[in-house]
């Protein structure tokens, strides 16, 4: 993104790149050790992120970092939006990806990185965003999602098992543009 976007003169946004990608990797590998956010268990390598992010962005899709100011500073949190499924009919449904290094949520930057997604897909032609959200007790992240205009759409009860104990996840729903009540154009 070539406009910076400041809040509370902490944060700017910007497009994600491959050598942000060792902080997206320690920021997703924390909440995947000690969170209940994501379901996976063993946090991925560099390697890894780096092919996820280098996917998110071959496809022309947003993959988002807030960077502390002024710009060059550390990374504060990340966000994408990926497909929603890989069938054909999804294909105006992404699924959003929110992450703020731990010890710096409730400060503004979901609500940085967030509207920054909606923006893009919206204006990316997608009808749908949907969130899963990993345990109905993250409720920060369904706040975040409800404040940016997600609506909860179902929550899918014991459906992981992480750290000892049975997660639920939290399907959250926002519809871009015009949503479901035309056909898509094009």
């Amino acid at each position: 993104m070539s406009q910076a976007i400041t809040l509370h003169q902490t944060a700017e946004l910007r497009d994600a790149r491959q050598d942000d990608c060792p902080a997206i990797q320690a920021i997703y590998a924390d909440h995947v050790l000690h969170g209940v956010a994501s379901f996976e268990e063993t946090p991925p390598d560099l390697a890894e992120i780096q092919r996820r992010v280098a996917a998110v962005q071959s496809a022309a899709l947003p993959y988002l970092v807030a960077e502390a100011s002024p710009a060059g500073g550390d990374i504060l949190g990340f966000a994408a939006v990926g497909p929603y499924r890989t069938r054909p009919a999804y294909r105006y449904t992404l699924e959003t990806t929110v992450y703020i290094r731990r010890g710096l949520e409730g400060r503004g930057i979901g609500s940085l990185l967030l509207p920054a997604l909606i923006e893009r897909s919206e204006a990316l032609g997608f009808r749908q965003l949907v969130a899963v959200i990993g345990d109905s007790e993250n409720l920060a992240s369904i706040g975040l999602h409800k404040r940016h205009g997600f609506r909860e759409a179902g929550v899918l009860r014991a459906i992981g098992f992480k750290h000892g104990r049975w997660l639920d996840s939290v399907l959250m729903q926002r519809a871009l543009g015009k949503g479901g009540d035309s056909p898509p154009d094009g």
